[in-house]
């Protein structure tokens, strides 16, 4: 059975095969488990040379870490009690499950690409070559896809990032929709949310007097202030914009909704009840129909454009005025491609 220091590292026959940050690290712990301890002690807990030892101590002194050195009888090193070292140690999938994490966040543009870099170099730093083969591997396991990000959001996302962090308001300007005209406002930042490829700034507007959300993309300048405000305590960023699509839907005692009852091939269905919008609005789902309740502005606006996608693959039972609206705007587009 295979012996082990009261520190749970294992004793000579196996750690001098460890790489040098491996060594580095456990007499770290060793350092701080204990009052003080020799060169030699610390050669006989790791089963390697005393040279490695006091090349190892030279290194974690370069490094920032203040190991004290006492000579004498007694002598040894030790670590200030002051300096709090706390173990933080990622098993194979906490290590795998970081990486696929990482590839989701820059595919995303996740604004701060370059310390996540930096996490994920650590971590393979300290592994031998099998388990930095095997993480290459992981890595390469799993992939994302996202449109391309906008020219210079990275740069806008740290601008409101660090209003996020600061509790800074922030003047930006805005252009709303496709034609509209570009505004001046003073933002609260509470927080960011990507939301199908885009990125939504959540706070409170002082233009609008109310807490909205503000596309990134179509931010124009960002200005940092001095002024602070404080972010409510309980406030979710992502509960509130996905409230602010959904409220008009899942309201029962909005006047304006509307049963849509359709029929198509279970794929196309499924495709229908899976849209974000559509899949909250489902009220009945069987293998050929599926029955929404859907506000009347939403239904003969974005949702009448997504429906005409799937072309003959599905069938509007009713009402018959979205069956009119659809013939409609297939007529529209027909003229307009033809002119």
């Amino acid at each position: 059975m295979e012996q082990t220091t009261n520190e749970g590292i294992p004793r000579e026959g196996r750690l001098h095969t460890m790489s040098k940050a491996d060594n580095m690290l456990a007499i770290l712990w060793l350092l701080k488990s204990r009052k003080r301890i020799s060169a030699k002690q610390l050669s006989e807990e790791l089963g390697v040379h005393i040279r490695t030892i006091y090349r190892n101590i030279d290194a974690l002194c370069i490094s920032g870490v203040p190991v004290i050195s006492e000579i004498g009888r007694d002598g040894g090193y030790s670590i200030p009690d002051h300096i709090k070292l706390e173990p933080l140690f990622f098993d194979a999938d906490e290590q795998k499950a970081l990486l696929h994490a990482a590839a989701f966040a820059r595919e995303a543009g996740y604004p701060s690409e370059e310390p996540l870099n930096r996490a994920i170099s650590k971590i393979k730093r300290y592994t031998n070559p099998e388990q930095l083969k095997r993480l290459e591997r992981h890595e390469n396991s799993i992939e994302a896809i996202h449109p391309p990000a906008a020219s210079g959001l990275t740069s806008m996302l740290h601008e409101i990032q660090t209003g996020i962090d600061r509790q800074t308001s922030l003047e930006i300007d805005y252009k709303t929709g496709y034609d509209g005209v570009k505004q001046t406002r003073t933002l609260d930042p509470y927080g960011l949310v990507h939301w199908k490829s885009k990125w939504y700034a959540v706070g409170y507007c002082h233009l609008r007097g109310e807490i909205r959300s503000f596309r990134v993309d179509r931010m124009g300048q960002i200005r940092p202030t001095d002024v602070v405000f404080d972010r409510p305590a309980t406030f979710s960023p992502r509960e509130f914009l996905l409230d602010s699509l959904l409220t008009e839907q899942g309201s029962e005692s909005n006047p304006h909704l509307v049963s849509v009852h359709i029929q198509g091939i279970p794929q196309a269905l499924d495709d229908l009840c899976g849209h974000w919008l559509l899949g909250h609005a489902l009220v009945e789902r069987t293998a050929e129909e599926a029955v929404f309740r859907l506000d009347e502005s939403t239904l003969y606006t974005q949702v009448a454009y997504y429906l005409l996608s799937f072309g003959g693959k599905i069938r509007i039972v009713g009402p018959k005025e979205l069956k009119s609206g659809l013939a409609d705007i297939a007529e529209s587009l027909f003229k307009y491609y033809q002119s």
